[in-house]
């Protein structure tokens, strides 16, 4: 097959009540090097593309290898590329409900797809969250650089990791997240000092677990995140420390693309276990020009 004729199935990852989420390119495994693989998402218009491939079929289901990419290059891992991946292979499968062996980033884990009426409900596991409380210098180079001022920002600032660690910011209101306004060339030489994915702002949450986020991760080609799953997983876990359990995080709004992602966090005997959760709709393929 010709590499300008690789057949892509974009699928909006993470709806909001059937509307919005986040448009993801995702192919079968093909001979492409690195170099043309982060060239995908620049060609179809997307932020992520996720490569899949199916090894073969076990007792559990499937065994799928998954690689994601950005423009900048590979990601050890991306949530809502998953959501995206897990939406194609249900389509491709048909029947109600889709389970599979997930191979991503070094890590195995399972996820799960089931159809209702137009998309597909998935979840999975997205590993260990680390986290840790920031360094006074972390602070001072990417605070300001989001535009956050104290005024806005609220306590519990962290660093959270499921692969890449990247900078958890809670705001005291939605308001205030909606017109925060980084100086996107400052935060990336911030976030590329310190390592970090990039910034993931957030409303305080109600009590019953609803909050709003913005993710800013210009380190990766991404100056904003329509839907950021990983992140929400971090929080999830943060969260828990507080007695919040279970979170519905609206994503999406400012870039006109509204997006919600689901995230459980509960102690079991091996310690913290976070759920994610998201809606995608899948379209037709399309030829990569």
């Amino acid at each position: 097959m010709s590499r300008h004729g690789l057949p892509v199935t974009i699928v909006r990852a993470c709806l909001r009540d059937g509307q919005g989420g986040s448009p993801t390119a995702v192919l079968d495994e093909a001979p492409l090097s690195d170099d043309e693989r982060r060239r995908v998402p620049a060609a179809i218009g997307t932020s992520h593309a996720v490569f899949v491939s199916v090894h073969d079929s076990r007792r559990g289901g499937p065994v799928v290898s998954l690689r994601f990419f950005t423009a900048e290059g590979e990601l050890p891992g991306c949530g809502h590329g998953t959501v995206a991946a897990l939406a194609f292979l249900a389509e491709r499968a048909g029947g109600q409900e889709y389970r599979a062996t997930i191979h991503a980033g070094g890590r195995v884990f399972t996820g799960w797809s089931a159809r209702e009426n137009t998309h597909f409900n998935t979840a999975f596991d997205p590993g260990p969250v680390d986290l840790r409380r920031p360094t006074a210098i972390e602070c001072d180079l990417v605070l300001p650089a989001l535009g956050v001022t104290p005024g806005t920002l609220a306590p519990g600032t962290r660093v959270a990791s499921v692969g890449r660690s990247r900078l958890l910011v809670p705001l005291t209101t939605r308001s205030a997240l909606t017109t925060l306004s980084p100086d996107f060339e400052r935060l990336r030489d911030a976030c590329d000092r310190l390592g970090f994915l990039g910034c993931y702002a957030y409303s305080v949450p109600t009590p019953s677990g609803r909050a709003a986020a913005r993710m800013f991760a210009p380190s990766i080609g991404v100056a904003e995140d329509i839907a950021n799953a990983n992140s929400t997983a971090c929080l999830a876990a943060h969260l828990a420390g507080e007695g919040i359990s279970d979170i519905a995080v609206d994503m999406g709004d400012s870039l006109g693309s509204p997006s919600t992602i689901t995230a459980t966090a509960q102690h079991d005997a091996s310690g913290l276990l976070v759920r994610l959760g998201g809606a995608a709709d899948v379209t037709p393929s399309i030829r990569m020009p």
